[in-house]
């Protein structure tokens, strides 16, 4: 696979330019975009630089975080803290993902899209309002471990970082994550899976293919 040497600034003009002309899987009218990567990768700060290349095109976008579809504490950490199994397969209400954000992006949706519905911080529901998202607005929901739950996703970026690399940016308090990024790499495959592939190893020089 060849790579082409970039900046963040220009591949999310690129992404936008991208967004902008893709036809949605289900013929509805909001493009769902996966902007996935470990946390280490930060996939957030891609998910803003295209929602702003977006903007000045003139073309409406709503960011979201998997990280506001964390389960309460009591459920996810029943096995612990650093319980990998837990956290692989059971820190993220996918539930809630597909009721609140990507129903109301269906064909016949409303395009109402809750934006949180959990704050990790206080344990407690958000209680933030719906937003809507107007016809041809676009959908940027960045998070780890994405590509697995068959989300309907129009097109999908993979943030990727080597093993050493994801090691040396996770802090020491997100180290016993690991083991759950190598298991997504051997069952998911998200290189091969994404539409377009981001290497990050060199946060100042990135790479993409795609």
């Amino acid at each position: 696979m060849r790579f082409e040497a970039i900046t963040w600034d220009r591949l999310g003009d690129l992404l936008a330019e991208r967004v902008a002309t893709l036809k949605t899987s289900d013929g509805g009218p909001w493009p769902r975009v996966a902007l996935d990567g470990a946390p280490a990768a930060r996939p957030e700060d891609l998910a803003e630089r295209v929602a702003e290349a977006l903007r000045v095109r003139g073309r409406p976008s709503l960011v979201v975080s998997t990280e506001g579809f964390l389960r309460p504490a009591s459920v996810r950490l029943e096995y612990g803290r650093q319980d990998v199994e837990s956290y692989y397969d059971g820190w993220y209400d996918t539930g809630a993902l597909w009721r609140e954000v990507f129903g109301p992006l269906d064909p016949d949706g409303n395009g109402r899209v809750l934006p949180d519905l959990w704050d990790p911080a206080t344990d407690r529901a958000t209680r933030s309002p719906y937003v809507p998202l107007p016809p041809g607005g676009v959908l940027l929901l960045h998070g780890p471990l994405l590509l697995r739950h068959w989300f309907p996703f129009d097109l999908s970026v993979h943030v990727s970082l080597s093993p050493g690399a994801l090691r040396r940016r996770t802090p020491e308090s997100g180290q016993w994550t690991l083991p759950a990024f190598e298991r997504y790499e051997r069952e998911t495959g998200p290189a091969g899976t994404a539409d377009v592939l981001v290497r990050a190893d060199d946060p100042r020089h990135p790479a993409w293919h795609g």
